[in-house]
């Protein structure tokens, strides 16, 4: 059994409708780790040069990390990897929150969707099953009136990735939001997942994280923890976010 991973990538091909689950093995994980690591894999092992950047052959790549999902401050993020939009080079945009946690409970280190749906659909997965949900009543919403009738459609608890209007008409530089506070905004992601048809991913999950050593893990994080509390940088971040650095 694998530690801080689940051993399992979910794969959606919205063409055809096709829901699998890949098993890498231990030195795949050793190899990539999972994050942008394990995005860029796939995306120069799977697509070609010239893939168009709205067409169904380029993959959209939900990676969480070993440490995703782990009691370790500022570490609760994910990645989003895609061929950009804004670069037609290989695109990565992280965000916080609890998304990619929920993922990784849910059963999965990641989630691969290619293809491209006839009508707008988002993709609901629930401890570690899979399905592809009509979106025609939410497209054209506001994220925050998606979210909204999502919840009300799948679970109280769910933690949802999705995009708005800008992702829905192509705009390159669209992002994807998720729980209407955490934003992938960088690279234009969000409208890949707009040509796919895909308005959100919804996920629930009630899997535990597994850690190899959770007494040497504790005292790393407690170490970590102190650092930021002590440190000068982190309070200026804090105060003003990333505006802080112009300052220093």
């Amino acid at each position: 059994m694998f530690h801080g991973y689940t051993g399992k990538i979910l794969r959606v091909d919205l063409s055809s409708g096709k829901i699998w689950i890949e098993k890498p093995d231990e030195l795949f994980y050793r190899t990539y780790w999972g994050g942008g690591c394990l995005g860029a894999y796939y995306l120069l092992k799977e697509l070609p040069p010239k893939t168009d950047v709205f067409g169904p052959d380029n993959l959209l790549i939900f990676a969480t990390s070993i440490l995703t999902g782990a009691p370790v401050p500022g570490l609760a993020r994910h990645s989003v990897m895609a061929k950009s939009p804004l670069t037609e080079g290989i695109g990565e945009s992280q965000a916080e929150g609890f998304w990619g946690v929920e993922l990784k409970k849910a059963g999965f280190d990641a989630l691969i969707v290619k293809g491209k749906a006839d009508h707008p659909v988002y993709i609901w997965i629930n401890n570690g099953k899979a399905q592809i949900r009509d979106a025609s009543h939410i497209w054209g919403k506001t994220t925050g009136e998606a979210y909204r009738i999502i919840k009300k459609e799948t679970s109280p608890g769910v933690r949802i990735a999705l995009i708005g209007p800008a992702g829905e008409n192509l705009t390159r530089y669209a992002s994807i939001v998720n729980d209407l506070i955490y934003p992938n905004f960088r690279m234009g992601l969000g409208a890949v997942m707009g040509s796919k048809k895909l308005k959100a991913i919804a996920v629930t999950g009630e899997g535990k994280i597994r850690i190899s050593d959770a007494d040497t893990l504790e005292k790393i994080s407690d170490d970590y923890r102190k650092h930021f509390i002590e440190d000068s940088v982190p309070k200026i971040q804090y105060e003003y976010g990333s505006a802080g650095a112009i300052s220093m």
